[in-house]
């Protein structure tokens, strides 16, 4: 009798912890921040892992200085190049480079590109920064060094494993998207990039302070140094790039350092503070937000130098006869217009508004 006891016993143990789990998975699903409405930075790197052909020719890693400055969908209605943008807000160098082994789990792009404005940083700066950079990757082991790379001292490895051990007090935050998107989410990027079709010229913008040391970081070097060798063994070329953002201030003494850094290794550097001029990049007219950021027109034609650059010197291919692609660009493209015509209505502009057609004189 005390065995059939016992049998009747672990099926309702068995349920009970079941139920307990699954309502705490439940629970965490409601918790976590869902970036759907206000700080959509933070879906970025997640939307990745749901594209259905990862065999980008280009990959972008590095901070708002990719993701808002380039339209991969110029890149490919102009040069047939299929690119997507793995950025987040402040993504630090060493979440960059832990992002490019996690995509180097599914593809080996043609062309990797970082931003190097965050070399300025030698350590993590904000939790919230590295949460919206480290949440949305999926469990490998690269995100488990990016984890462990980025802790602030007051950060603990356990809160990424269960969420809920750092957002359980996030109540009184809820809004309906959390119900709403509680299983599932919507696109909120174009493969990566971030839209704004407003404008708000650069004006009044500050010179840089005097700092006590010009010199970026060894956790910085390292990790710029372990970028560039990982491309070297996997055969990637990797382009260093400054977007022509005008503010963070990027110092002379920083962009020499760069500039040593890509003619020791042999790399290409692009600073497309001083291409401005050349691409047609009007600060007037093609940011949104005083000259930290390129607004819709300030993306395209960025995009269509870079476009050029990539076909002409780094001798990337039209991929614009594969069918499949051509399906799946379609769809992005429609989605893409949709989403412009969406933020000319809400801002009261036209399309002549913030996107002249003039594209710059190229390369």
């Amino acid at each position: 009798m005390e065995q059939n006891a016992k049998k009747r016993v672990w099926p309702k143990v068995v349920l009970s912890a079941a139920l307990v789990v699954g309502s705490l998975f439940l629970l965490q699903r409601l918790l976590v921040p869902k970036y759907v409405d206000d700080i959509i930075e933070g879906a970025f790197i997640a939307e990745y892992y749901r594209e259905e052909r990862k065999d980008f020719d280009v990959v972008f890693v590095g901070d708002c200085e990719v993701y808002e400055n380039f339209s991969p969908v110029v890149l490919w209605e102009d040069y047939g190049i299929h690119s997507y943008i793995r950025g987040s807000a402040d993504q630090y160098i060493w979440q960059s480079y832990y992002l490019l082994e996690d995509t180097l789990r599914y593809e080996k792009p043609d062309v990797v590109i970082f931003n190097v404005l965050s070399l300025q940083y030698n350590e993590s700066q904000s939790e919230a920064y590295n949460r919206m950079s480290l949440e949305g990757m999926e469990w490998s082991p690269a995100k488990v060094k990016a984890i462990l790379a980025s802790m602030t001292e007051e950060e603990h490895f356990l809160d990424y494993v269960f969420p809920i051990l750092r957002y359980h007090s996030r109540w009184s935050q809820l809004t309906p998207a959390d119900v709403e998107y509680l299983f599932t989410t919507k696109t909120v990027s174009h493969n990566g990039y971030y839209m704004r079709v407003d404008v708000r010229p650069a004006e009044n913008v500050p010179g840089g302070r005097v700092l006590a040391d010009y010199r970026f970081g060894d956790n910085a070097w390292k990790y710029l140094e372990m970028m560039a060798d990982l491309c070297e063994r996997e055969g990637i070329q990797l382009l260093l790039i400054k977007a022509p953002s005008l503010y963070p201030y990027w110092y002379d003494e920083w962009e020499a350092q760069v500039e040593d850094f890509a003619r020791e290794r042999g790399l290409p550097y692009l600073n497309f503070l001083e291409l401005a001029e050349e691409i047609g990049i009007d600060y007037q007219t093609d940011t949104y937000d005083a000259g930290l950021h390129m607004n819709l027109s300030g993306a395209e034609k960025l995009s269509r130098w870079l476009g050029n650059y990539l076909t002409e010197e780094l001798g990337l291919t039209d991929r614009r006869d594969d069918p499949e692609l051509q399906a799946i660009w379609a769809e992005k493209i429609a989605a893409y217009e949709a989403d412009a015509q969406a933020q000319y209505e809400y801002y009261g502009m036209t399309e002549a508004d913030s996107r002249p057609t003039d594209a710059g004189e190229g390369i």
